[in-house]
Order: structure tokens, then sequence, then C-alpha cells
């Protein structure tokens, strides 16, 4: 992360000198009434010149956990930086946040669609205007995720093994897990990374909901970043993490057996030995009770909280090899 902006910044048509703090609307389209849609993008530039990071969150509409810490970054003023520039997106998919739906409402994902097209589907056009308006701006991104269809995931990071300077901005951040993982095709993360653009992707608590323990992990974290980075404000305070961090390289989803009222007896988080019994599935008429067991010994880092699975549904997902970090 070498690149130190000195100058101004110009950005979606407005020019932002150092000491500024200004909100710039990222224009997204009309809706069918006319009425116009923006997406503000809140910065916020020092006098002293360093780094440009980005907070995202809301490129799942249904994904509100990360809409809050960004809300709260605001709020409780870190994106103030001490030197540098600091740029919070709080909701990208402004159209699935007003729905409380995933997807935008041409139906698409709008995280399987970058790096988009200015004369594609509106995900696509969201898609394109934010890799070239407002990515080639920024030198680090922190990007906010939820799990989705009632499963709820412990506070974790996520990104490619082999990126060595994404391993130690992790330990910096001190969330609880790391989950290696490869970057998917079309994903706002792999267009990043293609982009030379580091970019953390943090996973916690499940749509539709808010947690606290998810919220500080997330908030507490990005400020360990911003202090690592010599941007956080001297009248904030950053605490080092209750505990240690933990590395995984291979995990795997424990899928029902069978169909039936479903219930977990395991906390997410929780380091489990193989055959514990992680919960338990019934029939409606109390003649049918299967309990499901660990297969192998590991921590679990995401767990369904819906009350009704059908067979092969996700139930718990388990981490296989892993080191743990002292933080």
């Amino acid at each position: 992360m070498t690149n130190i902006n000195k100058g101004d910044l110009h950005i979606l048509g407005t020019t932002i000198k150092l000491g500024e703090s200004k909100e710039v609307n990222f224009n997204v389209a009309n809706l069918h009434s006319s009425t116009p849609v923006n997406v503000p993008i809140i910065i916020e530039r020092a006098l002293k010149p360093g780094p440009t990071v980005l907070f995202t969150a809301g490129i799942h509409g249904d994904e509100v956990n990360g809409v809050e810490i960004v809300r709260q970054l605001i709020a409780k003023n870190i994106n103030k930086p001490k030197c540098g520039t600091i740029m919070c997106m709080p909701v990208i998919n402004i159209f699935g946040f007003i729905n409380l739906t995933r997807e935008f409402p041409d139906g698409r994902d709008l995280n399987r669609v970058f790096p988009g097209s200015p004369t594609g589907s509106l995900a696509g056009r969201v898609a394109h205007k934010l890799i070239n308006d407002v990515i080639p701006n920024v030198d680090f991104i922190i990007d906010f995720h939820t799990g989705g269809s009632g499963r709820f995931n412990a506070p974790q990071l996520r990104f490619e093994k082999s990126n060595e300077e994404l391993i130690a901005l992790a330990k910096v951040f001190g969330a609880p897990f790391v989950l290696y993982s490869k970057n998917l095709s079309k994903s706002f993360r792999a267009t990043c990374s293609k982009l030379g653009k580091p970019i953390l992707l943090f996973e916690g608590g499940k749509s539709f909901h808010i947690d606290d323990v998810v919220t500080n992990s997330g908030v507490n974290g990005s400020k360990r970043i911003l202090k690592h980075l010599g941007m956080l404000n001297t009248n904030i305070k950053s605490s080092k993490p209750r505990h240690d961090c933990v590395f995984i390289d291979d995990s795997k989803w424990i899928r029902a057996k069978y169909s039936g009222m479903f219930k977990a007896s395991i906390h997410i988080g929780a380091y489990v030995l193989k055959g514990d019994v992680l919960g338990h599935i019934t029939d409606p008429y109390g003649k049918f009770n299967y309990f499901v067991k660990a297969p192998n010994s590991g921590y679990i880092i995401n767990v369904n909280e819906a009350p009704v699975v059908y067979q092969g549904d996700a139930l718990f997902h388990i981490s296989k090899k892993l080191k743990r970090v002292l933080s």
C-alpha cells in the first residue's frame, strides 16, 4: 500500500482537497417513477497526505449487519483520518436495501456481474460505474458481508491463501477466523484483486439481522487496520483482539440427511470433537429424532438457524485444516 495522494481528489465530477469533507453522489439510476436514486459516498480527507481506504457494504441489499458496521464507522467519527483519505459506501445495492432483497430489480446478484458494462443490465451498469469511477481512486478496501438464507456466520475474513499482504493485514484486523477462499468469478473481490487493489472481505451474522458481537468485530477490526496504517485519529481508542485468530485452510459443509424441523445445539465459533452432537432433526409428529454429529474435529464457523430444513440443506460449516495465530 504505497500510493499516497498528496493533491486534490477528483471523483464523480467533484474535487476534494486535503482537509476537506464531502458527500458525493454515486448516481445509480432512476426509479420507474423517474425519481433519481443516488448512493452517497462519505469522503473524509486529512490535511496530511496518506493512503485512501474504502469501506463498502450492502452489495447484497438484505445484508444489513455490514451496513450497520459502516454506519458506526461514520457515526463514531472513526472515518475522520489522521492522515490520508477514508471513503465510506454503507449501501451499494440501494435498490435491494430499500426492498430488503439480495438482488437488483433485474433479478441479478450484483456480486456476480463485475466488472460490469456501461450498456448491460442495471446491475452490470452499477458494477461498471463502481469499478471505473470509484475504485481507481482507492488503495485498500474492506467489504462487509453477512451470511444468507438464515445461516449465521461467525465473524471472519476471506481472501486467497497466497496473498501475503492480506495475511499480514488480517492478523492486524483480528477477526476470530480467517477462511482462505478463492475469488469467485465476476465478484467485486475478484475484480478488485485483478486491478491490484488489496481487499479484505468480512463475513459475519446473517441477513435481515444486526448482531452486536459481529458489529463490534467489524468496527474494532477496522480501527486496528486504520491504526496500523497510521490513519486512526488520536481521539479514537483501539483495543487488541481478545482472542487468537484461527486461519482455516480447508472446511466443509455438514448437510441435512433428512428433512424436518431443525435445532442446533452448538454455539457459533465453538470447537467440537469428531462425533459430538451438533443438533437434531425431528418430524412434526414426535416419531423421528435424528442427531447431527461432527464428521471431524474443528471449529463451527456457520450455523443454520432455520427452524425447518430439507434434505441436503447446509446445516453447519466446520473447519478441517487450520492454524492458530496468537493475537
